[in-house]
């Protein structure tokens, strides 16, 4: 009984598994071979040309030599000779030259699918929600997704070739039966009983590579960012002057330790597989064929001229199945690392995203009873906001670190979605919107703001190509922020480089540069909802009072929400919203909070004024 259930697992195991299989081979070349078809038509011309050639290369031996042979023991013709020899020479020359020359044409498709599927993932992690940016899960896949399409599967050609190769192995396999069965049909089943073995050893191999696979991947996305924070400039202060470099090393040769670890045990694993596989099953084969067909001529059954035909329909015989059985393998194997690809782009979203459409430049911004932790945590940041924003209104949020202010312009964003209460704009909850539509809204600048190593004023424009009139409104907003200037005494002006990553030419702007750019680009924007998350945190009282003030003229009309830690920006507001504690502990003007005995925002504003007076 027990013998039986074991028997019907296993049996519903390897069911499951084969349909697993099939699935993972209609999801990878149902996502990838009509969308390369669509792109380069070519390379299946090409690679259908090679799998010809390949599968013909092995007869022109076959056939020939046999006819030498037979000559050179009979007639002795010189003619005849010359013949059969300059045929196979030229077939060789000719079929040789052919599959020389198409890897290299293969080699430069191969290419164009490598960028063309890198920017493919790429546009994918840029569109991908935010929240996903920060999920480990999410992480994981996008790790899995690069090295799938990278070594391990090969890339498109990686998971295309086994396919054709398969063919051409067919076909020299129909062509080597119709030759070897009629003059020593017990060989064929005798050989194909050794490509049986040797296809069980080759799958127990592929099932080590896949198994581990998953946990070299992880450990390749923590010792990547080791490997590349070491060489990152950006970090090169602070390694040196807090003497990190040992630090910094030590984790980078901790988790190479454990990559090789993982590693070193897979290899240990396949080597005794490789070896049976490789030596003791190909001198099996060897040592049967000979003996048999040897046999066969002893005994007078086959000529010398047809046993070499034999030898050498034999070898391709076996190595035409053994063709089948690898590349299938190959195929399942490829397929199942390029599927890790396919599951990232169609990674699902982590927030919905709705249709209608945003009507009107003047929106009111309403929080109902919103709550949210973020994933992974056990305490909430928000806890139960009701706060209304109305259209035009200008609100400064204050508070300490840590009482959840920029989470608040997070959900507002819809980087995050509220775990409980609702988002609404203008009475509809936020949800409903369309999604781009919803996000133009906003134009924000955080306190953790990224510039890109393109132009000063790529970085505010962010399009591909900018006519004159956009550059003209561009440098009218850099003015504003009074860092036109800077800019237009350089060689390249506002064409000039930041950073020298590409550009040797290149500048690295001060902290207050950047931020003052970064303000540009929102105000650029043009959004009717504009946010200062502390961007001027680099900037000097003064000059924050300043940016501020024109900030103000600039933002008129619109509705604009500051963050700040110096409460320089609350002159400005109509209206101030302290946070603690994940909850807005007091709501009001300038004038009603600095005057409310023991309140939080009289606190904090006495304590910041005594180092102004």
């Amino acid at each position: 009984m027990r013998q039986r259930v074991k028997m019907e697992n296993r049996k519903r195991n390897k069911n499951g598994n084969q349909n697993k299989s099939m699935t993972v081979l209609k999801s990878v070349y149902g996502y990838f071979l009509p969308s390369a078809w669509k792109r380069y038509k070519g390379y299946f011309f090409v690679m259908a040309a090679k799998v010809m050639t390949v599968a013909v290369q092995p007869f022109i031996g076959i056939i020939f030599t046999p006819k030498i042979i037979a000559e050179l023991l009979g007639n002795r013709d010189s003619g005849v000779l010359i013949r059969y020899v300059v045929c196979l020479v030229i077939l060789e020359y000719v079929f040789g030259l052919l599959n020389s020359v198409f890897p290299n044409i293969v080699e430069r498709y191969t290419a164009k699918y490598n960028n063309y599927y890198t920017a493919v993932i790429s546009r994918k992690v840029m569109e991908l929600d935010f929240q996903l940016t920060e999920d480990k899960k999410a992480l994981d896949q996008l790790e899995l997704a690069k090295n799938g399409m990278g070594g391990y599967s090969g890339g498109l050609n990686g998971i295309v070739e086994p396919l054709f190769s398969m063919v051409s192995s067919v076909l020299m396999l129909v062509g080597v039966i119709m030759i070897v069965v009629p003059q020593a049909p017990f060989l064929i089943p005798v050989l194909a009983v050794l490509v049986a073995v040797s296809y069980k050893f080759n799958k127990k191999i592929n099932e080590i590579e896949r198994k581990n696979y998953t946990k070299l991947s992880g450990t390749d996305r923590i010792f990547g960012y080791f490997t590349w924070e070491l060489m990152d400039f950006r970090y090169g202060k602070d390694i040196r002057l807090y003497n990190a470099e040992n630090m910094m090393m030590g984790k980078w040769n901790y988790f190479l330790e454990d990559y090789f670890k993982t590693w070193n045990g897979m290899v240990h694993k396949m080597i005794p597989l490789r070896i049976f596989n490789d030596f003791t099953i190909n001198v099996l084969r060897d040592v049967i064929t000979y003996f048999y067909l040897g046999f066969l001529a002893i005994t007078g059954r086959i000529t010398i001229p047809t046993m070499t035909q034999l030898v050498t329909a034999a070898a391709t015989f076996y190595q035409s199945i053994t063709g089948i059985m690898d590349n299938f393998q190959n195929i399942v194997k490829r397929a199942n690392y390029a599927n890790e690809f396919v599951k990232f782009i169609a990674y699902p979203d982590a927030i919905h995203k709705g249709d209608r459409a945003v009507r009107g430049e003047e929106h009111t911004i309403t929080f109902q009873d919103v709550t949210f932790t973020y994933p992974g945590a056990d305490t909430p940041v928000l806890k139960g906001i009701n706060l209304t924003v109305s259209a035009g209104t200008h609100l400064s949020v204050v508070g300490l670190n840590g009482a959840g202010k920029t989470t608040f312009i997070k959900l507002l964003c819809r980087l995050y979605d509220p775990d409980e209460g609702e988002i609404l704009m203008d009475g509809i909850n936020i949800k409903e919107y369309d999604y781009s539509q919803y996000m133009s809204v906003f134009a924000p600048v955080f306190q953790d703001f990224k510039l890109f190593s393109f132009s000063a004023i790529e970085n505010l424009l962010l399009m591909e190509e900018a006519g004159e009139e956009e550059e003209m409104a561009a440098a009218g907003v850099m003015r504003w922020v009074g860092i036109y200037d800077k800019f237009a005494s350089l060689k390249n002006g506002l064409d000039t480089i930041l950073f020298k990553y590409f550009d040797d030419d290149g500048i690295e702007p001060s902290g207050g540069e950047q931020q003052k750019l970064a303000i540009a680009r929102a105000l650029y924007k043009n959004a009717p909802i504009v946010i200062l998350d502390e961007p001027t945190a680099a900037l000097d009282p003064v000059a924050e009072y300043e940016i501020y003030c024109q900030f103000e003229e600039m933002v008129r009309g619109k509705t604009a929400i500051y963050i700040s830690h110096r409460l320089s920006s609350c002159q400005f507001c109509d209206k101030i919203a302290v946070f603690s504690d994940g909850s807005v502990a007091e709501y009001g003007t300038h004038d009603e909070l600095v005057n409310k005995q023991g309140g939080i925002y009289a606190e904090m504003f006495a304590a910041q004024a005594q180092y102004y007076v």
